[in-house]
């Protein structure tokens, strides 16, 4: 993807493949930890991968990404942590000082989550117990995507393929049970595309349309 600057060990590059899978490790330790669809998350940090990983993994979870800035006054920024009722601070541990003036103050917060670099010797006092975000990490897998039905739905609905779109209408006759119906529920989704389903009346007479279905 390219260099993220840690002045102690030089530049540390990582691939587009690695800041996926680690996007999902973390939105599965989040999961964990009990952030659900709509729950707030906060970044206290720099521009770096973990970052760009938490941008990735928290709208990808359903929840609410809420990027700090961490040039507000201590006031601003615990009335904004208290508005938007965060209940997850990601924090780079340099920053972890000017969060750490108004953690008292922070009524929603339930967890602390501290980003180290290579040989980072910040102290981390004045949060409570933290969690460390390599740590939490690493007891995630990673891997799993709808990469490959996204791809799918996107070839259905090409004008060089079905051309599914907003206009058309679905008999889906193909069970949902086989091959998620060859994709096509999620295709008529994505696009608009009415969708008739026939519960368990797959005779043939059953789905031919009327005489006065057809004259119309």
């Amino acid at each position: 993807m390219g260099p993220t600057c840690w002045p102690d060990a030089g530049l540390h590059s990582i691939t587009f493949a690695e800041v996926g899978d680690r996007a999902d490790q973390l939105a599965a330790a989040l999961a964990r930890l009990g952030v659900a669809e709509g729950d707030r998350v906060g970044t206290f940090m720099w521009n770096n991968h973990r970052h760009m990983e938490a941008y990735l993994a928290i709208p990808s979870m359903g929840a609410v990404l809420h990027t700090l800035n961490i040039r507000l006054f201590p006031e601003q920024l615990a009335y904004v942590v208290n508005h938007a009722a965060d209940k997850v601070i990601i924090i780079d541990a340099s920053l972890v000082p000017l969060l750490a003036r108004v953690y008292d103050q922070l009524e929603s917060v339930e967890h602390v989550i501290v980003c180290r670099e290579p040989g980072d010797a910040s102290s981390i006092e004045g949060l409570g117990d933290t969690l460390d975000y390599e740590e939490l990490l690493a007891a995630e897998r990673p891997g799993y995507s709808h990469r490959s039905t996204w791809l799918h739905s996107m070839a259905v609905t090409s004008s060089q393929a079905l051309q599914v779109n907003e206009a058309e209408r679905i008999l889906l006759l193909v069970p949902q049970f086989h091959a998620n119906a060859w994709g096509m529920p999620y295709a008529a989704w994505w696009v608009g595309c009415d969708l008739v389903m026939p519960q368990q009346y797959l005779q043939a007479a059953p789905v031919q349309p009327k005489a006065s279905a057809r004259a119309t």
